[in-house]
Formats: C-alpha cells, structure tokens, sequence
C-alpha cells in the first residue's frame, strides 16, 4: 500500500499495520503522487536549454535505471491487486505525455541551435599562435629580391640533376679531381642530386641569348658530416652574368653592392686568388667581420675577415660547351651558401638548429 510519503509498503512489512487506509485515500495520494511527478517535470522540461541539459532531463524521468516515472511503474507489484490497474493506467499516461513533451522540447531545442550564430561574438576569444616562414627560405627570398630588382632572371632549376650540367658542363670531366671532393649523392651513372647551384650557368646560356643574367637557389646536396658547420642538405645561391665587355671590376661592384644590402651598408669586402673549375680568374671573397667590426675577434679568428663565397669570370671552355664562342662575350659567375650568411646575419652558431623544427628557436625570427 501507499504511504502518505509515497513509499510503498508491502503487507507485512514493519510499520504497514499503522497504515491502514481506506481504498479512497490510496487513490488519492495515487493521483497526489502522479500530479507531483508531473509538476516537477514541468518545471524541468521548461528549464531545458540546450541537447545536453534535454538528456538529463530525460534519464531522470525515463532511464530505464533510476528514472523516477520507471521506478513507480517497477512498483506496481507492492500494491493491492485492486489497485493496480488504476494506478499503472495513470503512470503509463503520464509516461506518454512525459514523452511527447520530451520529444517537442526536442524539436524546439535544435531549432534553437541551428538559429544561434556559430560563433558567439561576446564570448572571449582564444589566443592563436601565428607560424611564420623559415628564416632560411625568408632569406632565400629576399636573395632573390636584390637580383631580380637588378634585373636578374630566377632559374627554378630541378635538384636531381645530370652528370653533364653538373660537372662536365661546368669544365670537370670524369677524370677531373674536383670531382672527388664533391663526394656527390648518385642515382646512376648519369644522374646525381646536385651538389651545387651552378649548372644554372650552362642552363641560361643554352636558354637565353646574351646579355644574360640569371640567378638560381634552392637546396643542394653532398657527402658532408651533420655537424654545427656542415650538414648534407643546404642552400645555396648561384649567379651568373654574361654578355659584351663584362670584367672582374663588373663583378666586384656588384657583389659589393648585394653583400651591403643583405648585411649592412658599412661591411667591406676583398678578393683573393681562388681557383674553380668553371672560372678563370677565380677568387675568393672575404667579408669583414660582422661581429667585430673587422678588429679581430674569435669569431674571424682574429683576422677581421670571413670568408663568404667564391666568383670568378666564365671558363672560355664553359662558354664554349654552352654555345657562346664569340670572343667579345664574356661573365661572370659567383656561389654561396645561403646557410652560412643566416649564420652570421642572425648569430647562430650551430646550422643543425635551421633543420631541427623546433619552434622556440624558429619563432624568434
């Protein structure tokens, strides 16, 4: 039977003899029970404000474990035989309309949601972290800038190149020496991943017609240790000029022009002998030291000057092997590394940090 704090009691249980009631009064405090249920999930159908707020919602009237509607239904069986039908009629009554109700609620919740704007504007907004370009490939860029504002052309030169354009092109035939100290990456006998940009000088001079100026960067390869000042990978940048009348003082004016911009205007630059397969004069270009000002330091072991590239005036048998055979035409070719001008523009000391990915050092650029 039905106690007035709507707990059931089965005859026989402790305190059911104190609490015998009239077949009138179990029904009222039947309907008393069921119009409390649905006042209290009236009031909690009307609160419901989004899909996860309807769940709970619903599990706490419905579950099939715990809800308050399935829990009264369970206890049909404690009731006099009587009374059941009466009582089971009103719970499945209120259980349909608890899940008609449910289900317009339902209905009107995700109409709501698709009509709410997808992004809140008063809410307050995240912190975005912005990535950046690569410093090398950011000074790869500005590189190509400076020449190309001198009304240089840029090759896009393909990095698994041939035995021919790579060495016997650029005057190294395959019993050349200089081909022992390139200790190049090959495919087969006749392609190799580049070991240098210079083979952009035998392409222009095949493509184009002097006078021509041409420039190509990008990512070189050799048999190099990975260590703080060598890596198999790297950059480079390979410049070349030719037509009527050019000489080495065409050459030195504008290496010292591009070196002033991509360092600063007061570097100083000179030239030493050098030697290169695919030049002749060749020389080796120094830079006066950035870091001391060119008064001696650890850094250009107390010297004033580092050293940054190597140029030179086209080999005649360059010119030769690329179709040029006129004797008034001349050039000038120049290559450099463009990892170790990112190391002495930004003072890095370790070229592994350029290739390691790690963001707290590429952020800083």
């Amino acid at each position: 039977m039905l106690s007035h704090s709507g707990r059931f009691f089965l005859p026989g249980d402790p305190g059911a003899e104190n609490l015998q009631l009239s077949h009138e009064s179990n029904e009222a405090m039947m309907r008393e029970t069921i119009s409390r249920l649905r006042r209290s999930f009236e009031e909690d159908c009307a609160a419901i404000t989004g899909s996860e707020n309807w769940k709970s919602v619903r599990d706490k009237y419905l579950a099939r474990e715990g809800g308050l509607i399935t829990g009264a239904l369970k206890k049909l069986r404690e009731l006099p035989k009587e009374e059941r039908p009466a009582f089971g009629q009103a719970m499945n009554t209120l259980r349909e309309f608890v899940e008609e109700r449910l289900e317009t609620r339902l209905q009107e919740v995700r109409a709501g949601e698709r009509d709410r704007p997808a992004v809140d504007v008063t809410r307050p907004g995240f912190p975005l972290e912005f990535g950046s370009a690569h410093p090398i490939k950011s000074l790869q860029a500005e590189i190509e800038e400076i020449f190309v504002g001198m009304g240089f052309r840029v090759f896009d030169l393909p990095e698994i190149e041939s035995d021919y354009y790579n060495f016997e092109a650029l005057n190294m035939p395959p019993e050349h020496p200089a081909r022992d100290a390139q200790d190049t990456f090959y495919f087969n006998a006749v392609q190799l991943l580049r070991t240098h940009c210079s083979s952009v000088q035998v392409h222009a001079m095949e493509a184009l017609e002097p006078p021509i100026r041409a420039i190509s960067t990008g990512k070189v390869f050799r048999r190099d240790p990975f260590d703080a000042t060598h890596s198999p990978m790297f950059y480079q940048v390979d410049v070349i000029a030719v037509e009527e009348g050019l000489h080495m003082g065409h050459l030195k004016g504008m290496l010292d022009v591009f070196l002033k911009r991509v360092f600063h205007p007061g570097i100083k630059m000179r030239l030493r002998p050098g030697f290169f397969p695919f030049v002749e004069p060749g020389a080796e270009v120094d830079i006066s030291c950035i870091f001391c000002s060119g008064r001696g330091c650890a850094k250009c072991k107390q010297s004033g000057w580092i050293e940054i590239l190597g140029a030179g005036m086209v080999h005649p048998r360059v010119l030769e092997m690329s179709g040029i055979r006129d004797p008034r035409i001349t050039g000038f070719a120049w290559g450099m590394g463009i990892d170790r001008v990112a190391i002495l523009k930004y003072g890095v000391d370790d070229i592994r940090l350029f290739f390691d990915n790690d963001l707290r050092f590429l952020n800083q650029f």
